[in-house]
């Protein structure tokens, strides 16, 4: 794929066959939905959903020196990843910005592979690239040729268990979470993680471009037998938002670091790396404001970029993202608030179309499955 070409995910004709409505995202058409969120939604939460990532970005890295570059390159340390194991990261600037969130998969001894966001994937390829010139280590963008397929839900195991061998299937459910293999599903060879991005058990399975329509409809089969769905981006957003997952350009972007939004355990000070220095001084400094749940008690949901007032009708904070739970059955959202409104129970309104709507500050985590 050339830079002057739209993106396109390899799975587009199946996606229109199963009359899906789209949505740019990133510059890539995507699912929505399908039929209804909500149901999609719930299918995740009961039984399944299959979605299509392909829009996110696959960058390999490799070379004696892939472990000591992504730690000067990522805020953590990636170097002591164990084969077969994945690690949350973040990529941020000389400023602690972030540049975005990822997650960091080591396949072998001298071998990466970093997922990053869809809206991001050329930027954090190229910062990589760059920041590897004083390491032994070799940066390759396999976005254009990789494609992303992912279960979630309750039945997840027994969808892929199904589509693999009897050894395999002993293999699947003794894979951990943040963890990742080798398998060989519905007979094509592909590289399985059990990460997620729904608050559900769930696994991801990246494959070459020219197999992914044979898996998609294999997968698609096992999940509907089960009594899941193919499921688009907007359930995708109320699963993530209701587990208090950020989303990249919502909850993290370059004007936020990592310890007012709650991540302050991903940053390793002990090593040195792009954005240390400065992170090192935030970390000696309470923040000014911070990431946190809101509960509303109506059925008004707060939107991303509403404001957030205190008993007094004065402004302190900021919607990022917001919607009625379909699991939970009132409002919910993420807000960025003054420090000082931070404690759980704190009583807020947000302004919701000029009128103030009662909300209460709570774990960000709002669901957590059984």
């Amino acid at each position: 794929m050339t830079l002057t070409e739209t993106p396109e995910t390899p799975l587009l004709v199946e996606h229109r066959t199963l009359g899906a409505h789209f949505t740019d995202f990133a510059g890539w058409q995507m699912p929505l939905k399908y039929s209804s969120e909500l149901a999609e939604h719930h299918a995740v939460r009961t039984k399944a959903g299959l979605f299509d990532l392909s829009h996110m970005g696959e960058i390999a890295v490799t070379g004696t020196e892939s472990g000591a570059l992504l730690d000067y390159a990522l805020a953590g340390e990636l170097s002591k990843i164990g084969v077969g194991r994945a690690k949350y990261s973040l990529l941020c600037n000389a400023d602690g910005g972030v540049i975005d969130d990822l997650v960091v998969y080591r396949l072998a001894n001298e071998q990466f592979l970093v997922v990053a966001n869809a809206a991001n994937a050329s930027t954090v390829y190229r910062e990589l690239a760059a920041r590897a010139e004083n390491f032994s280590a070799t940066v390759e963008n396999q976005s254009g040729e990789t494609a992303l397929i992912a279960v979630q839900g309750p039945a997840a195991q027994e969808i892929v268990q199904s589509l693999v061998s009897d050894e395999q299937a002993e293999a699947v459910a003794e894979l951990k979470y943040y963890a990742v293999t080798r398998a060989a599903v519905a007979g094509i060879d592909v590289l399985l993680a059990r990460t997620g991005y729904t608050g559900e058990d769930g696994f991801e399975l990246y494959v070459p471009n020219a197999q992914s329509v044979q898996l998609w409809r294999a997968l698609l089969a096992a999940t509907t037998e089960r009594g899941g769905v193919p499921a688009g981006l907007a359930c995708r957003d109320t699963l993530r938002l209701e587990a208090g997952m950020a989303l990249y350009g919502h909850e993290l972007n370059l004007d936020t670091n990592p310890y007012e939004a709650g991540l302050g355990r991903v940053v390793r000070l002990n090593k040195d790396f792009v954005g240390r220095d400065a992170l090192a001084q935030l970390s000696e400094q309470d923040p000014k404001r911070v990431l946190v749940g809101l509960q509303g008690g109506g059925r008004r949901a707060a939107r991303a970029g509403y404001t957030v007032h205190d008993a007094d009708g004065g402004e302190v904070g900021t919607i990022t993202s917001g919607a009625l739970s379909p699991t939970l059955g009132h409002p919910i959202a993420l807000a960025f608030v003054d420090v000082a409104h931070r404690e759980p129970g704190t009583a807020l309104a947000v302004d919701i179309r000029g009128r103030k709507e009662p909300f209460v500050v709570a774990s960000p985590q709002f669901y957590r499955r059984s």
